[in-house]
C-alpha cells in the first residue's frame, strides 16, 4: 500500500465504542459476540487481507496488525476470535505473494462471507504444526476423512470452514501430514465446554471430528511430519505469531491508556493533587510505556518482511516465536502495573481492567508457549541440544 494507513478508516471510533460496550456483556454472559462479527463483516473486515481483484481490501500483514491492535483495545476476545480467520486469509496471501495459488478459494470465500476457523491445536500435542493425533484417512476421490479432537477452536458457533491438519498413515509415501478444510456437517461436533477465566467471547470450544470429509479440492498440502521448509508451515507460523502478538500488544496499549486516564482523574487525599503528579505513579506508568513502546516497531518490521517477500534466514522461526513471547509477557506485565495504578476498583469483575487482567492470561497458552519459544531461540543461538 502507498501512503500512511489509518486504521480508523476501517475501524472508526463509533464502531469500536459499540464493540467495547458489548465486550463486558459477552464476558459476563459467556456468549459469542455475534453483533461484533456482523458489523465487522459489513465493514469488510473478514476480507482485509484479500486482494482487491477478489473483492477484498488488499491490505498487507502490517496494516492488518495495526487493525488487530486497535480492535483488541476495544474487545480482546473479539479480536482473538477474528484472528483465527485472519490467519488463514493471511496464509493465503503469503502463498499467493510467492506464486502459490493453493488457497485462492480461502480468499474468494472470505470475500463472499465465509468464516474460516483454525483447527490445529490438540490436547497434549506439543509438536503442533509438526505432528497430529488426528487421523486423516484418504478417500477414493482424493479427499480425506478426519477423525480426532481439536481444542481451542475459536469462532466455534459460526465458522463455515475449518482449516485443520491430520496424519495420513496409509497412503504410499506415508506418513504425511495433511492440511485441508472441512465444512460444518453432522460429522463435526462442537462441545459446549467453553467456560474459562478470560477471553470468553472467543467461544473457542472443543471440536470432535467423526470422519469429517475434506473434498479433494480442499486438500491443500501433504508434507512429512516434523520440521519442513514447506511454505504452508512458514505461512501459518509467521502469520499466527505476528497476529497473536498484535492482539496482545493492543491489550497492553489499552491497559496503558486506562492507567493514564485513571492517574489523571484519581485524586490523592494526601497531596490534593491527581495521582498523575505522584512520583511513584509516574515512574510506574513510565515503566509501562517503556515496555509497550518497543512492541509495535518490532511487529511492524517483521510484518513488512513477510509482506515484501524478504529473504529469511535460519533464525526466522526464533524471530516469530520471540516477538509473540515478548508481546504476551509484556502485555501481562503492563496490565499488572495498570491494575496497581487503578487500585482496588480494578479487582471487580465489572472493571475493564479486571477483564483485561483475565484476558491477557490466555496469551501464555498460545503457541509458541514460553518453553517452546525458549527452546527455539536457544537452538538458533546455541545449535540443537545434544541427545
Amino acid at each position: 500500500m502507498s501512503g500512511v494507513f489509518d486504521p480508523a478508516s476501517i475501524l472508526p471510533d463509533d464502531l469500536l465504542d459499540r464493540i467495547r460496550e458489548r465486550a463486558a456483556v459477552h464476558d459476563r454472559d459467556n456468549t459469542f459476540p455475534q453483533d461484533d462479527l456482523d458489523e465487522l463483516t459489513a465493514a469488510g473486515y473478514l476480507a482485509i487481507l484479500v486482494p482487491t481483484e477478489l473483492g477484498g481490501a488488499g491490505l498487507g500483514l502490517a496494516e492488518a496488525s495495526l487493525l488487530q491492535q486497535r480492535l483488541a483495545g476495544a474487545a480482546p476476545a473479539t479480536a482473538l476470535a477474528i484472528n483465527m480467520h485472519l490467519v488463514w486469509t493471511g496464509v493465503a496471501k503469503v502463498l499467493a505473494d510467492r506464486g502459490i495459488d493453493d488457497l485462492t478459494f480461502v480468499q474468494a470465500g472470505a470475500a463472499a462471507g465465509e468464516v474460516f476457523a483454525f483447527g490445529i491445536s490438540e490436547a497434549g500435542n506439543d509438536l503442533v504444526l509438526f505432528g497430529s493425533d488426528t487421523d486423516a484417512a484418504p478417500q477414493p476421490d482424493g479427499g480425506y476423512a478426519f477423525t480426532g479432537t481439536k481444542i481451542f477452536t475459536s469462532l466455534a458457533p459460526v465458522w463455515t470452514q475449518l482449516g485443520l491438519h491430520g496424519l495420513d498413515t496409509t497412503s504410499p509415501g506415508a506418513p504425511k501430514l495433511v492440511y485441508a478444510f472441512v465444512p460444518r456437517t453432522e460429522a463435526v461436533v462442537t462441545r459446549g465446554d467453553w467456560d474459562t477465566v478470560g477471553m470468553r467471547g472467543t467461544q473457542s470450544r472443543t471440536t470432535e471430528l467423526h470422519g469429517a470429509v475434506a473434498p479433494a479440492d480442499r486438500v491443500v498440502r501433504r508434507v512429512p511430519p516434523g520440521p519442513t521448509p514447506d511454505p504452508i508451515v512458514f505461512g501459518i507460523f509467521s502469520v499466527f505469531e505476528l497476529l497473536l502478538a498484535s492482539v496482545y500488544t493492543g491489550i497492553a496499549r489499552r491497559a496503558l491508556d486506562l492507567a493514564v486516564e485513571t492517574a489523571n482523574k484519581r485524586p490523592s487525599k494526601k497531596t490534593g493533587r491527581s495521582y498523575a503528579q505522584d512520583p511513584d505513579i509516574r515512574w510506574r506508568i513510565a515503566e509501562m510505556a517503556l515496555a509497550y513502546d518497543a512492541l509495535p516497531p518490532q511487529i511492524e518490521a517483521l510484518c513488512r518482511a513477510v509482506d515484501e517477500v524478504a529473504p529469511t534466514d535460519a533464525r526466522w522461526f526464533s524471530y516469530m516465536s520471540g516477538v509473540k513471547h515478548r508481546a504476551v509477557t509484556t502485555a501481562k506485565s503492563v496490565v499488572d502495573e495498570a491494575v496497581l495504578v487503578a487500585g482496588g476498583s480494578s479487582y471487580f469483575s465489572r472493571s475493564e481492567l479486571g477483564r483485561l487482567y483475565r484476558d491477557v492470561l490466555a496469551g501464555l497458552f498460545h503457541p509458541s508457549d514460553p518453553e517452546s519459544a525458549h527452546s527455539t531461540v536457544a537452538a538458533a543461538w546455541l545449535g540443537p541440544a545434544e541427545d
